[in-house]
């Protein structure tokens, strides 16, 4: 669509029919096409130019600003998702509500204030509507918008900046990578006093640092006013044709991918037993073949009942040169005994298993009678909770800590889960148990400390 004007958001003049590619393309599963055409051309030249210097029917739900009383927007996304342009809309939208509004636009410098949140090319410049502007002035050290506003740049290296003035609305850029961030943050927010609703807007990239595990926890219990939006790469369907498959192919499944291009928050627990970086020095790429491996272990954490935790099913095998490998995460959920215990054949066929290790204390016999009732052969040996999760974690915590124990790809869900196990015995991760960590666990153990007989291994017919 081509775009020109006085504002490089607007119309020179009235768009045509080519033009109503994108808008055609969001409505045709509910009406004919050929009729939103025949109506729109219909539409006086004022009205469809508004129609296309609108931003409510292109934002995408994590773009558009929520309803409700709330102070500051948090936008936590991944690169490319559209975060720059919906600060920018949300700025141009307050700034059309308030004429003469004082904006504060904080950047990492005043560099990439100017460069990215002005003149950007999703920046206030390019996303004015017809007849509207948005200029640097080095001069006066602002930037000149239509309709009197005033939007001043600040950087987070120089948090004192924002230490007197008062503004109305603010807009923070990539707040997660900020220096000084919770001093840049705090004199922000005593500098919104001016009219009736001082709002913050913040879009970033998210990283875990003790100012945005703040606002993403207040966010998430509802506290201060502050509401949570975003989305990941691949949502951005405006981006190049094969760039999202392209960056997800190249990093599926690692810390990296989750937090750059899916948007997730992720941060160390304290006291973890597997912090961040150790999981990601541990990971390895490519995949192993059986043939590689002397001895494979599936490890089994039986659930206490139909609706309650998961049943962590995870396959961990040997190489001849005794480095040990997480090689696949089989957990199911809200499964019945039978279920769940085709899954483990099926995961212990998948690899040829020589062992598979369940424990013993949920459930005892019965879990060994409903493993052997669906496979009669399986090498099944129970074993005895006699320590807690987190104490018969630590020693294999240590074997990725050597670098003797790795990761044969991407496990997001069980990566959480041994993430979230402490040494203080506490577990922090997602739900109530960490049953894929406790079956990895003893796998491993198994592999490592466990009976090192030949066994008949689980084959396929």
């Amino acid at each position: 669509m081509s775009r020109r004007g006085q504002g490089r958001g607007g119309f020179a003049v009235a768009p045509d029919a080519d033009d109503f590619t994108d808008l055609v393309a969001r409505v045709d599963d509910i009406v004919d096409p050929d009729e939103v055409r025949r109506v729109v051309d219909g539409l006086p030249s004022p009205v469809r130019r508004r129609l296309f210097d609108g931003w409510d029917w292109r934002a995408r739900p994590g773009q558009a600003a929520p309803d409700g009383d709330w102070r500051v927007w948090l936008i936590m996304a991944g690169r490319g998702f559209g975060k720059t342009r919906a600060g920018a809309e949300w700025v141009w939208a307050r700034a059309r509500e308030v004429p003469g509004a004082r904006i504060a636009l904080v950047g990492g410098t005043i560099e990439e204030v100017v460069k990215v949140m002005v003149d950007g090319v999703s920046g206030l410049a390019a996303t004015a509507r017809t007849g509207e502007y948005a200029r640097w002035s080095a001069s006066r050290g602002c930037v000149e918008m239509s309709g009197g506003c005033q939007a001043f740049p600040y950087s987070a290296e120089r948090p004192d900046k924002l230490r007197g003035p008062e503004h109305h609305y603010a807009w923070c850029d990539e707040l997660a990578k900020f220096a000084n961030a919770q001093a840049v943050w705090d004199n922000l927010r005593l500098g919104l006093r001016l009219g009736v609703a001082p709002r913050v807007v913040a879009t970033t990239t998210p990283r875990p640092t003790p100012l945005m595990r703040a606002l993403d926890a207040d966010a998430r219990a509802g506290r201060d006013a502050v509401v949570l939006s975003g989305g990941g790469t691949r949502e951005n369907d405006a981006l190049p044709p094969g760039f999202a498959e392209a960056v997800t192919g190249l990093y599926a499944g690692t810390r990296f991918a989750r937090q750059e291009l899916d948007g997730e928050l992720i941060a160390d627990v304290e006291g973890s037993l597997w912090p961040r970086d150790v999981i990601e020095a541990a990971r390895q790429s490519g995949t192993l073949a059986r043939e590689e491996l002397v001895r494979v272990v599936i490890g089994v954490d039986p659930p206490a009942s139909v609706g309650g935790d998961a049943c962590g099913i995870v396959a961990c095998g040997k190489r001849a040169d005794g480095t040990l490998f997480v090689l696949g995460d089989y957990s199911v959920r809200g499964m019945r005994p039978e279920g769940w215990a085709r899954a483990v054949v099926r995961a212990a066929e998948l690899w040829g298993a020589d062992r598979v290790v369940a424990e013993k204390n949920q459930g005892g016999d019965m879990v060994e009678s409903v493993l052997r009732s669906v496979e009669a052969g399986l090498p099944v040996r129970m074993v005895p909770a006699v320590l807690g999760k987190a104490a018969r974690a630590e020693p294999v915590a240590a074997l990725f800590e050597r670098g003797t124990a790795k990761l044969a790809g991407a496990f997001p869900a069980l990566e959480d889960e041994l993430a979230g196990l402490t040494i203080s015995g506490r577990y922090e991760g997602p739900g109530r148990s960490p049953d894929r960590a406790d079956a990895c666990v003893w796998a491993l153990s198994e592999l490592q400390w466990g009976k090192k007989g030949a066994e008949p291994r689980v084959r396929m017919l």
